[in-house]
């Protein structure tokens, strides 16, 4: 039966079939032209063959992938090395590209729109080489330290502002604030960002109503010509609808993202709630058709999503609208970055609903988020909690304040394991008598020079970073840049808050524990037999009887071992040292315990270690002990031994936690699951990244990846279909799910 707006629930459900059916049929296209794609599943649509070219391309994580860029298109070019930098310039070759972009319009989805290009893709070089940072180079390298130098995004606007203004009242502010502060490059690059979005608007707007004229069918003539409509006041006018307001922020999110990658959105319940509530009360809008206009949104970009939390005044601001975007993602069944609010004030009936959900889709969606501990241990920084609550999941593993706060998160990293072995072979080389304590001072040394490094870097990414390539897009919703004329990066919001990031605690933790048992306890090799074994990969007479001797040793994660204090001792060096100070410039730096997806990339530069792991073998995620770290991989005792590892000032040390899906069958499971994320946020745990998956099928699906299309994984912070991911990462996976031994 219909509704009053016109949405009946079968038509919807069969609209999202539908919808979903092209996001798989466009996810087999770019696996088939771009090959793995070991991030976010972005929702990007390749442009039509005759129009593109294929390009391999590396991020500033150092990962390489495949892309895509437009045939005909040039930026505009303003240095001998061949690259843009500067506002200006990068502002009139993001407006160039955008002016060249292809329309798309759905006529099964109630929003138009897709993009089909990384626009960092051209940056060709990266960064000006006119900045040098190589007075840190010998140190970065020593380290293999993750510098951050030319990362973008990683913070989050406040939609808001743009909800408010549109399109025109941003051009407005840009303009008036111009004159206000005499102008410049950074204005003159927001201007033609705005623009060059108007355009791209108006002539998607103009398809549609093209489309609308040639189709034949009465109700799919209307929905396009609805579609014409809205997109053409969102040219100029700022969204008055429920639908105008999701397909405002759908066109912001495709620029952002488009831009440089960023995939932030904040509080989407929050941000839809006003708009809702008249329309409902208005009578032009029930929950089926507001089903359907979110998971149009959903489909078009694997945005960062909190629903729920607590309100600057500590009450619960959770609403209908937060079980409404989990019902469109339930009902879309693709990778999604939603996070669910779990915390003492919070309606428990949300943490609920995302655990059957997880029971029932079995594909990483939702993860759950410990608001209260970031939020109080954000505040140990020296703010109120309420400031805190206001910290908002944007990305991975991170919480920003939308608009006032610049945080690079997930960028910076430092390697545990590589600090170690630099500090093991210091040691052994310049101590007569080595032993433990020789060893962690050592390692103290060395881990406070890396991330001093890791600060002097950041100083020097913040310098020089809005010459290079500002952060145009995210700038114009965020309260500072255009009141004061600066970028992001040049100190124009309220807070500054970087993420550094530890990697590789588990190896590390390991490999001390097995160090005390085997050397300093036990007597069963010396120092100098470790390090020969190491040299030389386990190999030659003994060195696999010790690999295995050394990897036996108590691991983290068993519960109360060497290995659990030697890992919450590494954990709290590491966040003194970072909490230590701030940057030589002033900028505060958070500790997070956090690898994303280089536990290959940083394992493969690194040598054998002494918990008997392989040389070029990853290293372990994130806060999580090795996989393998108990016989029965007890995720209570998993749960235990992350939140006791937690840094503890607002960033966090996530648990990845993988179910076996015979859990789904038991009636008990909602509520044995519940418990398990509650206890470990009751312990101190901030986040979790949950899958309930079946060993089998993952297994079956690494050996050939097109048996199970839709397989949706949560990696680390992120979810990707398991089809897409590069044979590594999905090795990674399948090992963690399976437990295999490493």
């Amino acid at each position: 039966m219909a509704t009053a707006t016109g949405y009946a629930r079968t038509d919807t459900i069969k609209r999202i079939e539908a919808l979903r059916r092209t996001k798989m049929a466009q996810t087999a296209e770019k696996q088939a032209v771009l090959g793995a794609m070991d991030h976010d599943d972005w929702a990007l649509v390749l442009p039509p063959e005759e129009t593109r070219l294929v390009i391999k391309a590396r991020g500033s994580s150092g990962i390489v992938n495949t892309d895509v860029v437009l045939k005909g298109y040039q930026p505009e070019v303003n240095h001998p090395s061949g690259g843009f930098f500067g506002a200006a310039a990068v502002g009139r070759s993001y407006r160039k590209l955008l002016a060249m972009h292809p329309v798309y319009v759905d006529p099964d989805s109630s929003l138009a729109g897709a993009y089909m290009f990384n626009f960092a893709s051209y940056r060709n070089p990266h960064w000006n080489p006119d900045f040098d940072s190589g007075h840190l180079k010998e140190v970065q390298e020593r380290y293999q330290l993750v510098t951050g130098i030319g990362g973008m995004q990683h913070f989050c606007q406040d939609f808001s502002i743009g909800l408010e203004l549109g399109w025109k009242g941003l051009l407005e502010k840009t303009r008036r604030f111009a004159q206000r502060n005499g102008g410049g490059e950074f204005y003159e690059g927001l201007e033609q960002v705005i623009l060059g979005m108007q355009d791209w608007i108006r002539r998607t707007a103009e398809e549609a109503a093209r489309m609308a004229e040639a189709e034949p069918d009465p109700g799919k003539r209307e929905a396009l010509e609805q579609t014409a409509r809205s997109n053409a006041r969102l040219v100029d006018d700022p969204p008055g609808t429920f639908r105008d307001a999701c397909q405002w922020m759908l066109w912001y999110l495709m620029a952002a993202r488009m831009y440089n990658g960023s995939g932030a959105l904040g509080r989407l319940d929050l941000l839809l709630l006003p708009y809702y509530e008249r329309d409902v009360a208005a009578g032009r809008l029930d929950d089926e058709e507001a089903v359907f206009h979110i998971a149009c949104m959903l489909l078009r970009d694997t945005s960062y999503i909190q629903l729920g939390g607590i309100d600057e005044a500590g009450a619960d601001d959770t609403n209908h609208v937060s079980f409404l975007v989990l019902e469109a993602a339930d009902r879309l069944r693709i990778p999604a970055n939603i996070g669910v609010a779990v915390g003492e004030r919070v309606d428990p009936a949300l943490l609920h609903r995302a655990v059957g959900m997880m029971l029932a889709n079995r594909n990483g969606v939702p993860k759950f988020l410990g608001i209260d501990q970031t939020a109080r241990g954000f505040a140990r920084n020296g703010h109120p909690l309420g400031l805190g609550y206001q910290r908002i999941y944007s990305g991975c593993h991170w919480s920003t304040i939308p608009g006032r706060e610049y945080g690079l998160n997930d960028i910076l990293k430092v390697n545990l394991a590589v600090v170690l072995d630099v500090a093991l072979r210091e040691m052994l080389e310049r101590d007569p008598a080595p032993d433990m304590e020789r060893l962690w001072t050592r390692f103290g040394e060395h881990l406070r020079r890396a991330v001093d490094t890791l600060a002097l870097g950041l100083d020097f990414h913040m310098k020089h970073m809005a010459r290079v390539f500002p952060e145009l897009v995210l700038d114009l919703l965020c309260t500072g840049p255009l009141e004061k004329g600066r970028d992001a990066t040049e100190g124009s919001l309220e807070f500054y808050y970087v993420g550094i990031d530890g990697a590789a605690l588990g190896t590390v933790a390991d490999s001390l524990a097995a160090l005390e048992q085997r050397v300093a306890v036990e007597g069963r090799y010396t120092w100098e037999q470790v390090l020969g074994f190491l040299d030389s990969d386990w190999a030659g007479p003994g060195g696999e009887k010790a690999r295995l001797m050394m990897r036996n040793s108590p691991r983290y994660g068993g519960g109360g071992s060497i290995a659990d204090r030697w890992a919450q001792r590494v954990s709290r060096l590491f966040t003194d040292t970072v909490k230590e100070k701030p940057t030589p410039d002033g900028f505060h730096m958070l500790p997070g315990l956090f690898s994303w997806a280089l536990v290959f990339d940083m394992g493969r530069r690194l040598g054998a270690t002494p918990n008997g792991r392989h040389a070029g073998e990853p290293i372990s995620q994130g806060a999580n002990p090795h996989p393998g770290f108990r016989a029965d991989a007890a995720a209570t005792a998993l749960a235990e031994a992350v939140a006791l590892v937690q840094p503890g000032y607002g960033n966090t040390a996530p648990l990845q936690l993988d179910l076996d899906p015979g859990l789904a069958g038991d009636a008990d499971a909602a509520l044995i699951v519940e418990s398990l994320v509650r206890t470990h946020f009751a312990m101190g745990g901030t986040q979790i990244n949950m899958n309930v998956l079946d060993a089998a099928k993952v297994l079956e699906a690494s050996r050939d990846p097109r048996k199970h299309p839709d397989l949706v994984v949560r990696v680390t912070g992120f979810s990707a279909y398991f089809a897409s991911l590069s044979p590594e990462l999905r090795r990674f996976v399948v090992d963690r799910i399976v437990k295999e031994s490493a």
